[in-house]
């Protein structure tokens, strides 16, 4: 499986702790040079950066081969470069959480997958508590309403019952 990474879903999984559902997940994550610009800038949480500066083997950094010159230019460059990359790989899935990022991919016929169906399909395969994923979640700056969070932990827990 190809999955290409955006800045956004991987910085909230290794605020929340929840990174290691990448590789269980997917297998190898790749991500372009302008993500790991974004998640190395001054405001990046010390946590993040740190991470980084420890990549586990199973993130691959990998520039697209054109510029993103077909994805439109008013994304940022991490969402546009990744978004290409998606492409050019024939990817199986994006990591976005950007509306228009997602929308643009979408666009192109890129599968996308924001944070939050990250965690719901690793908390189904038994690899993340969402509680516990969500309740780490609250304590970002991460937008989403209390009421879609609610409706993704009422159905994981349908889901279990079943």
């Amino acid at each position: 499986m190809i999955v290409v990474a955006d800045a956004s879903p991987l910085r909230y999984l290794i605020l929340i702790e929840y990174a290691h559902v990448l590789p269980a997940m997917y297998g190898q994550v790749v991500v372009p040079p302008a993500v790991v610009t974004e998640l190395t800038r001054d405001r990046t949480p010390g946590l993040v950066k740190v991470w980084l500066e420890n990549r586990p083997e199973w993130l691959r950094v990998q520039a697209p081969t054109q510029p993103p010159a077909r994805v439109r230019q008013d994304l940022g460059e991490g969402e546009r470069e990744a978004i290409e990359l998606a492409l050019e790989m024939a990817a199986d899935a994006l990591l976005v959480d950007d509306r228009d990022a997602r929308q643009e991919a979408q666009k192109h016929g890129v599968a996308v997958l924001g944070t939050l169906r990250v965690l719901a399909d690793a908390s189904e395969h038994g690899f993340a508590d969402l509680a516990v994923a969500f309740s780490r979640l609250r304590k970002t700056n991460f937008r989403a309403s209390d009421q879609l969070l609610e409706q993704l932990l009422d159905h994981a827990a349908r889901r279990r019952e079943e």
